[in-house]
């Protein structure tokens, strides 16, 4: 048996915070070591992206004349700015761990997102060892390339069933502009040749028919309402009855907006789904529209509607707006 004595132990007690206070001065001063490193990044971005700020002049949202993809690039001008400045650092710059690091520091800026990122760079790893990449402005077209393949999709056309009147379901929270985007379709198939119906399903909101009423005077599109405070759903079957007696080739119908956790609500939008389903192929497409500047509780949405009427696409509106999309 060890005995220790009163001596031995303070001793080893002096011994323990003489190590403990070693490596808080070695952690100290590793993060002295890498701080100019972190600050320089810092620095260099900051100056990049104002000579981007002084050399681009944006194209001001709120001209009266600027055409639609003027706005939108202008409306996305937040979220270009960190890759715009990124190809200026780039240059003549070895791909080594600090541009890992800053393009890493890049994506997170532009609102990419924690999985997306970590996903886009485990595949730039790869694909810059395959490829033998030994400069980081080589990895500029292979982003490009992840990031395209990323939204890559066989399909993105809306579906439409020939010789039949065609729904398309609107739905989606409060304001997220499930009435213009309505308006904005039903242009685009008028001036595509095909007869369009408005359906005005939001029967508690009054200012929401008068709003599609005014689209489809505006356009030259049939409007279809029902009485304030009555049922959507029957406004929905009347519609599609009416469509096929006209020979209407697609339906639009604009939903009352609801929050996705009233379970009430989302099953009066699941009652209008079912109704359209009665007639044989007519439910086409079922769009979510989302509020492009939502962040991260846009994925709840998606998943609560797709839940209740299996959603098939998402509309991304308001992304010419200031904020990044």
């Amino acid at each position: 048996m060890v005995r220790r004595t009163p001596d031995s132990i303070d001793a080893l007690m002096l011994t323990t915070t003489g190590v403990v206070i070693l490596v808080l001065i070695l952690a100290f001063a590793a993060f002295l070591l890498a701080l100019p490193g972190v600050l320089g990044r810092r620095e260099r971005r900051r100056r990049a992206e104002a000579e981007a700020d002084a050399d681009v002049a944006e194209p001001a949202i709120d001209a009266p004349d600027a055409a639609t993809g003027e706005r939108l690039e202008s409306g996305l001008a937040s979220s270009r700015k960190p890759f715009r400045t990124l190809r200026d650092r780039w240059r003549a710059r070895r791909l080594d761990d600090e541009a890992w690091e800053d393009l890493e520091e890049t994506l997170l800026l532009a609102d990419v997102g924690v999985p997306m990122t970590a996903r886009l760079l485990e595949s730039l790893r790869a694909r810059a060892r395959r490829d033998g990449v030994r400069d980081a402005d080589g990895l500029t077209p292979l982003l490009e390339a992840e990031i395209t393949a990323a939204f890559d999709h066989p399909d993105r056309a809306l579906h439409l069933e020939p010789g039949r009147p065609s729904v398309w379901l609107l739905v989606g929270v409060n304001g997220v502009g499930k009435t213009t985007t309505a308006a904005k379709l039903a242009r685009r198939e008028r001036e595509a040749g095909r007869r369009v119906l408005l359906v005005a399903a939001d029967t508690f909101r009054a200012a929401a028919a008068d709003q599609l009423a005014a689209w489809g005077a505006s356009l030259g599109v049939d409007v279809l309402r029902g009485q304030e405070g009555g049922d959507p759903a029957s406004v929905v079957f009347d519609a599609v009855q009416a469509a096929q007696a006209r020979g209407v080739d697609v339906v639009l119908v604009d939903t009352a907006g609801r929050l996705h956790t009233k379970r009430n609500l989302m099953e009066e939008l699941a009652k209008i789904r079912r109704i359209v389903d009665r007639f044989p192929d007519a439910l086409a497409e079922v769009l979510l529209v989302l509020d492009a500047t939502t962040g991260q509780n846009g994925l709840v949405q998606a998943r609560e509607f797709a839940g209740t009427v299996g959603v098939t696409g998402v509309v991304l509106a308001k992304l010419d707006g200031t904020a990044r999309g």
